[in-house]
């Protein structure tokens, strides 16, 4: 099959932000590789018939991200494929019902890796952690050094990480938000937040909550407790609540202690990995764009990501 030409069309219209190259940009960048998976155009393929739509959605939206904001310092997440975490050994059934990545998936999301490499962005990949715990130890280490993260993701569960100065973003879907945001919209406070996804569950995950407890019911428990806990420190107190059925919300509380534990370890994420990149590695680069360039000739893209990636190149890197 002859090479193909993908022409990149206008870019979609984003949510205004505010703009800070000072920031941390922390990318969770599976998310979006499947992002681009699903966005219709399985059709695309390279030279020699291989499924490339992952690779071009994800490009268009790296360089869209690094043309707008122009980061300082930056830093793509990557789970390890297939791999079994410490979340998978404490509980066999964490993740299970998912169906692993597609065949015409796998090879994209390698050279999803290689390209963030080529574009001179940090990448970071562990066999025993996920993307959300690099996320999480890159963000607290940079905290120490004076450096607020903006989390560029759409998994709720890294609204966990935000602290006073930080930013959550859906980038080019929703407005970012800030710290006290995440609980208008959760209805809980961030340092909450894992404690809050214990007792719900977590269906994506394949975690069990407490029977009968809700987001609403779990909301409401974090804001009287604050924490698990605190929550199993003073559970008598749970039944005169004016929280329908508090009696038995007590109750079912006690009878799951050990599961919610075991689901809090599961929900959290890790802030404190063996990470030391310190400021200049996470430093954008300039991008190789006679490799980039190569690669896009490769997989049959168009001139406006070879175009974009000449840009690029052009950026002050702070």
């Amino acid at each position: 099959m002859g090479a193909a030409f993908w022409h990149a069309g206008p870019p979609a219209k984003l949510v205004s932000a505010p703009v800070d190259p000072g920031r941390l940009y922390l990318i969770d960048a599976s998310v979006y590789i499947f992002k681009a998976h699903r966005a219709g155009l399985e059709w695309m393929m390279d030279r020699d018939g291989q499924p490339v739509s992952a690779i071009f959605g994800f490009a268009r939206f790296m360089g869209e991200l690094l043309e707008r904001v122009r980061p300082k310092y930056l830093g793509v997440a990557f789970d390890e494929r297939g791999s079994r975490t410490y979340r998978s050994r404490l509980y066999p059934a964490y993740k299970a019902h998912r169906e692993p990545a597609p065949l015409e998936l796998r090879a994209q999301i390698d050279r999803c890796r290689e390209l963030c490499g080529l574009l001179g962005l940090a990448t970071f990949v562990s066999p025993e952690y996920e993307a959300d715990d690099l996320i999480g130890s890159l963000a607290a280490q940079m905290r120490e050094d004076g450096l607020r993260a903006a989390y560029i993701t759409r998994d709720k569960d890294l609204a966990q990480l935000m602290r006073d100065g930080d930013l959550y973003w859906d980038y080019g879907e929703k407005a970012p938000m800030g710290y006290h945001d995440v609980e208008r919209r959760f209805g809980v406070r961030p340092e909450s937040f894992a404690d809050y996804l214990a007792l719900t569950g977590d269906d994506s995950d394949n975690i069990p909550g407490v029977p009968g407890i809700g987001p609403a019911t779990a909301a409401k428990l974090m804001k009287h407790f604050g924490s698990v806990d605190e929550l199993y420190g003073d559970l008598p107190r749970v039944a005169t609540l004016q929280l329908r059925g508090a009696g038995l919300l007590a109750e079912r509380l006690a009878a799951h202690r050990e599961a919610v534990y075991l689901a809090r370890q599961l929900t959290r994420i890790v802030c404190d990995m063996p990470l030391s990149p310190g400021r200049d590695g996470l430093l954008r680069r300039l991008p190789d764009v006679p490799a980039v360039t190569r690669m896009y000739d490769s997989l049959g893209f168009g001139p406006l990501l070879r175009r974009q990636a000449e840009r690029l190149a052009e950026l002050p890197l702070g």
